[in-house]
């Protein structure tokens, strides 16, 4: 009897240690990125914005409101029934333009869904969170709607800025990035988050990594303002190693505000007082839920966001092309058509098919 209870404790013991093995080994891939080190992280313990070993929010934040833990969320998420999260097939129109024969001097964007769009202002090419790939760790999580995963790293010209607004999978793409390496100009990416391009094979002297609050010059009169935002960051088990962040983009002739994945904050206003005049502001939409309303934005907050920046034009993203959250796939787009009817000028683009904006000029 001893010895039968024995082996049941070593096999036990044994498959413990296979799943940690596997789990070590899982969260040690390439794609997870590297934690910040070295004269990176001690940039980072200086930061006024990390305190306690993480970066923190201007106000405190609860990632998961109410009686609700995390786990008992997310298992709500994956295996509870809620109508109208995925689109019939050909519900979402998809253009494919070929992108290398874009005219450079044409200010126009090209929005792919979710949070990935490319910029075309003054002759620069800029290039916003793109995800041509996966949007999570594993392939059966966070897939995109049929039909929409159309554009690929190949498709794209010269990148002169690559913007990356924080790490987390949906907005940072291990493949898509190092596929697009030789594209690429110049990376600009908050503070930590160097550390991961760096290890994928980035040229450290491409990369401006910037804390709310610095700036920098980017070549050809474009300056870079980095902001905050009310949310956070992390791709494996330690959150809030790296910053996520707004920004505000300076051009010769504009003001581009791209403002991440954020709940409402006084920050919105803040930006627009600091910055009179902003030709575009690039809002989140979607993927919002009552049960994390401070880290997204709910959307009785996103004409408040928008009246608060003072933009001339706005764009909504982070929808339309995955199921991150529980409300209807379209409601979003519900949420666009009453920015309008407030007057709001709102750009509404086709996934893949250029539009052009108005500039200050």
């Amino acid at each position: 009897m001893m010895k039968k209870g024995k082996k049941r404790l070593w096999i036990i013991l044994l498959a413990i240690s296979l799943f940690a093995i596997a789990g070590v080994s899982f969260l040690n891939q390439p794609r997870f990125g590297k934690l910040p080190s070295g004269k990176r992280l001690e940039r980072i313990q200086k930061s006024p914005n990390y305190k306690n070993g993480e970066f923190q929010n201007e106000l405190p934040t609860i990632r998961i409101v109410g009686n609700k833990n995390f786990f008992t969320s997310m298992y709500e998420f994956f295996f509870k029934t809620y109508p109208n999260t995925t689109p019939d097939p050909q519900a979402i129109k998809v253009v494919k333009t070929d992108l290398k024969k874009l005219d450079p001097d044409q200010n126009l964007l090209v929005w792919f869904g979710h949070s990935s769009y490319l910029l075309q202002v003054n002759g620069k090419r800029i290039l916003v969170d793109p995800v041509f790939y996966k949007a999570s760790p594993v392939s059966l999580v966070n897939k995109a709607f049929p039909g929409l995963d159309v554009y690929k790293p190949s498709d794209f010209p010269q990148i002169d800025y690559l913007i990356i607004s924080h790490d987390h999978w949906d907005h940072l793409d291990y493949q898509t990035v190092t596929e697009l390496k030789d594209k690429v100009g110049k990376v600009i990416c908050g503070l930590g988050v160097g550390e991961d391009f760096e290890y994928w094979g980035y040229d450290k002297n491409k990369i401006i990594e910037l804390n709310w609050g610095e700036n920098a010059e980017i070549g050809n009169g474009f300056k870079i303002f980095c902001l905050p935002a009310r949310h956070f960051s992390g791709r494996g088990l330690r959150p809030n190693k790296t910053v996520w962040a707004s920004y505000l983009i300076q051009t010769p002739t504009d003001k581009i505000y791209i403002g991440g994945d954020s709940g409402y904050d006084p920050h919105f206003k803040k930006v627009g007082e600091q910055f009179p005049g902003i030709s575009l502001a690039v809002l989140e939409n979607g993927q919002y839920n009552k049960n994390w309303p401070q880290i997204h934005t709910m959307p009785e907050f996103l004409e408040m966001e928008a009246r608060e920046l003072g933009a001339k034009e706005i764009l909504t993203v982070h929808h339309s092309k995955y199921k991150l959250s529980t409300h209807p796939w379209d409601e979003p787009l519900k949420n666009e058509q009453k920015l309008r009817r407030d007057s709001l000028n709102v750009l509404a683009p086709t996934i893949g098919k250029p539009i052009l904006w108005k500039t200050a000029n």
